[in-house]
């Protein structure tokens, strides 16, 4: 699909310049040229319709550039665009030319035939796997969208990238046997319920970890340990209160401790 669009080249540049194109209900563009590069005044009216288009951005431009009294031809694509976040106002345009007898690589969508395939008549589900595809040829040949039928598909079967129809000039640049659509086998509630219910192999109930031994199990071992200890003797329950004779003991030692520490 082509548009015939008129565009203003402009001398001046940077973000006042294009505050006050917006004002004017223009935006700011620039076309990328074999060697030349250009900064254009466009009217985004002229962007959407070619947005809202079948072809959208693969659609050809024929550019009207008014420069200096002249007015030159180009023909370009859309190359990428910029959007307000929160109105969605177009904000800035990147228009790359190409030359007619030059071929071009870009995505063009897939699109499915209307009609019930036989695989889904018999309870398949039709799976779209591939949404676009990556095609080279010359600019004027590039399709709005490549059409396949799987119509004819029955349960597990599928069209591959190597089985689509194109028309002569237009080379698929994606892997061959990568499938476009297909048709898988459904799967009943009661294999889905067995499949979501077992467990993964080399997975059981998980135990818990013992990460170490609790302070009354440890006492209870080193008073077994301890010498003349009795067999079978139960250790002192954790935070007891230590025998009045050990306590005294430990005082005194502290005490002759600190006077050791005021000595030196």
């Amino acid at each position: 699909m082509q548009f015939d669009v008129k565009v203003e080249t402009r001398e001046a540049v940077g973000k006042g310049v294009a505050r006050t194109l917006r004002r004017q209900g223009k935006i700011p563009g620039i076309l990328y040229g074999q060697g030349e590069c250009l900064a254009l005044t466009v009217d985004p009216a002229e962007i959407r319709k070619v947005l809202h288009s079948d072809s959208g951005s693969n659609s050809l431009l024929n550019l009207s550039i008014a420069k200096g009294g002249k007015d030159l031809k180009r023909t370009a694509m859309l190359k990428d665009y910029q959007l307000d976040p929160i109105t969605g106002a177009l904000l800035h345009a990147d228009l790359f030319e190409v030359a007619l007898n030059k071929p071009v690589r870009v995505r063009v969508p897939v699109a499915v035939t209307e009609g019930t395939p036989a695989g889904v008549a018999e309870g398949g589900i039709l799976q779209h796997n591939m949404r676009e595809l990556h095609v080279e040829c010359l600019p004027g040949q590039i399709p709005a969208h490549i059409t396949v039928d799987p119509t004819a598909l029955k349960i597990n079967q599928g069209i591959h990238v190597k089985e689509v129809p194109l028309t002569p000039g237009i080379k698929i640049l994606d892997d061959p046997n990568m499938m476009v659509v297909s048709i898988a086998a459904p799967i009943s509630e009661a294999k889905l319920e067995a499949l979501l219910s077992t467990t993964p192999a080399g997975e059981g109930a998980a135990e818990p970890e013992v990460i170490g031994k609790g302070k009354e199990e440890e006492g209870a071992e080193e008073a077994a340990a301890a010498p003349g200890a009795k067999p079978g003797a139960a250790a002192p329950a954790a935070g007891a209160a230590a025998p009045a004779a050990d306590a005294k003991g430990e005082a005194k030692k502290e005490g002759k401790d600190a006077k050791g520490e005021k000595k030196k």
